[in-house]
This record gives C-alpha cells, sequence and structure tokens, in this order.
C-alpha cells in the first residue's frame, strides 16, 4: 500500500529527521538513504520495520545535523580542508588562476549541518531507532485507513462474482433440454427426417451435457469467493492468501468459458456472465497488491 510518514527529533547535539514512502510491491523491499557514518546502522533499522511492515517497496531517508546546541558551527571543517587542498592542487598542476568560492564550497554534500562518524553516539543512534519506529507506526495508520478503502472495495466486487455464480447456475438448469433440442435438430438435418431413436438421443445428450457441466466449477468458484470474503473481514496478513485464492479463482472461470461452445444462446449468456466474473477477477488481483 502507498503512505508517507516522517518524523523529526531534536536532540542537544543533533536533528534527525526520517522519512518513510511506501508504494505497492509484492514482497518487502527495503530502499535506504542514509548518511555515510551511518551505513553500520541499516541492519537494526531494517529489524524496526520488519517487525511491523511485512509488504512494499520501501524508501527511507535519514538526515543528522548538528545542532547550534551541540557548540561551534555546523561546518563540516575536514571536508572543507581537503576541497581547498584539492583545489590548490589542481590550480597548480594544470597551471590555472583563481581562488575557492565559498559558496560553491558550502554546497557540497556534507559541508553543512553534518555529523562526523566520531560525533554518532548511542543517544543519538537510539533515538534515530526510535523515530525509525514511529514513523513505521504513523506509516502504518495511513495505510490501514487505505486497506480499509481497498477491503470494501473488494468485498463489493467478490460480492458480484457471488450473483454472477447464482446466475450462471440458474442457467445452467436448462441446459438438458438446450442439448436435446439442438442435438435433434443436428440429427433431423443429418438424417432428412428419419426417425431419431429416442434412447440414443438421450444418450448423446448425456454425453454432452456431462462434457459441458460446469456445476463443479460454479462450486469451487463459489467457495473460493466465500474464502475471500472471509479473509477480508477477519484481518491479519491476507495479500499472498489472495494471490493463491485469485489463481484458482481464474481458473475455474476459464474452464466455465471453455465448456459454454455448445450452448447455443444459453451458452453465449453464460459466456457473457463468466467473462464478467473474469473481469471482476482480474480488477480485485490488480487491488490486491495494495493489501498486505
Amino acid at each position: 500500500m502507498t503512505g508517507f510518514a516522517r518524523v523529526k527529533k531534536v536532540l542537544p547535539k543533533a536533528e534527525i529527521v526520517l522519512s518513510i514512502k511506501s508504494v505497492n510491491h509484492r514482497g518487502l523491499d527495503l530502499h535506504f538513504h542514509l548518511p555515510p557514518e551511518l551505513d553500520a546502522l541499516e541492519s537494526e533499522l531494517r529489524n524496526v520495520i520488519k517487525n511491523s511492515v511485512t509488504r512494499g517497496h520501501l524508501q527511507i531517508h535519514l538526515s543528522v545535523s548538528r545542532t547550534a546546541d551541540a557548540g561551534g558551527a555546523p561546518l563540516n571543517h575536514a571536508l572543507l580542508d581537503a576541497y581547498l587542498r584539492a583545489f590548490r592542487e589542481a590550480a597548480a598542476v594544470y597551471h590555472l588562476e583563481g581562488q575557492p568560492e565559498l559558496n560553491s564550497a558550502l554546497r557540497i554534500p556534507g559541508m553543512l549541518a553534518s555529523v562526523s562518524g566520531e560525533e554518532v553516539e548511542m543517544e543519538v543512534q537510539q533515538a534515530i531507532l526510535e523515530a525509525t519506529a514511529e514513523a513505521v507506526a504513523a506509516l502504518n495508520t495511513g495505510r490501514e485507513r487505505e486497506g480499509a478503502a481497498t477491503a470494501e472495495e473488494l468485498y463489493r466486487r467478490c460480492r458480484s462474482i457471488c450473483v454472477l455464480v447464482n446466475h450462471m447456475q440458474d442457467i445452467r438448469g436448462g441446459a438438458v433440454p438446450a442439448f436435446q433440442k439442438r442435438l435433434r435438430e443436428k440429427l433431423s438435418d443429418l438424417l432428412h427426417g428419419a426417425g431419431v431413436d429416442p434412447q440414443r438421443l438421450a444418450q448423446e445428450v448425456a454425453i454432452l451435457a456431462d462434457r459441458s457441466d460446469i456445476s463443479e466449477e460454479l462450486v469451487r468458484l463459489r467457495t473460493h469467493a466465500d474464502q475471500l470474503e472471509k479473509l477480508l473481514t477477519t484481518g491479519g496478513e491476507v495479500g499472498k492468501k489472495l494471490d493463491f485464492l485469485l489463481q484458482e479463482m481464474n481458473r475455474e472461470t476459464n474452464t466455465v468459458l471453455s465448456k459454454t461452445g455448445g450452448l447455443g444462446d444459453l451458452g453465449l449468456t453464460v459466456t457473457d456472465l463468466a467473462l464478467t466474473a473474469k473481469s471482476e477477477i482480474d480488477k480485485i488481483r490488480e487491488q490486491a497488491l495494495n493489501l498486505e
């Protein structure tokens, strides 16, 4: 599910800003954007997020800045010294004239408001972990609201599938008379008006009806739809379970479509209903990616 959360913490020595952006994904895909001096903290941050999020593509951005209370100007002296040495060395080697431009130097990433590796104390690290937990909680609050709305839409589509299944079951009741009528007409054309053995006709009708019977597929489709409804109402992690159920529902619908060719107008009606059900299943599949 999509979502965004941002947490800011101000400490005596540093200001922490952590943001998390989430978009849909089949699994849990975490991407961290941390200051180099905090790379070692990624494993702990990952564990904090995994405790509360199981699905989604997450972008985690973290910045840690010195505050005025930390003492001294928020300037990375070591980086500025390195920049000036590199500038003068390049001027000497390539016989170029010019002077370093302070505004350009201050725009170098990390030149201002940075915290060096030595200054990343336990207090700062603990605050970062707390900020991460708070951001994840805020993210999940928004994701839960979106998930409830998505689940309501999926529930309506699931009920629509159940209604379509009921219509197909009603039509299926007229399948045998339809087969008998079509078979008698075809045999009459082939035999040019000669009599047709009623017993043989009944046998052929039974064979064709059995080959084109969709009762088992409709029962399974309805059962899967009922299971889907229960998943949506019971809560918890449902995304991966929905994937499996939707695969099965799609398979049953395809089988129904393959069996409706010999029913004439009834078959066309069942085909239209099955195609509508298949469309609803596809829409549920698209939205299911939003659910965890």
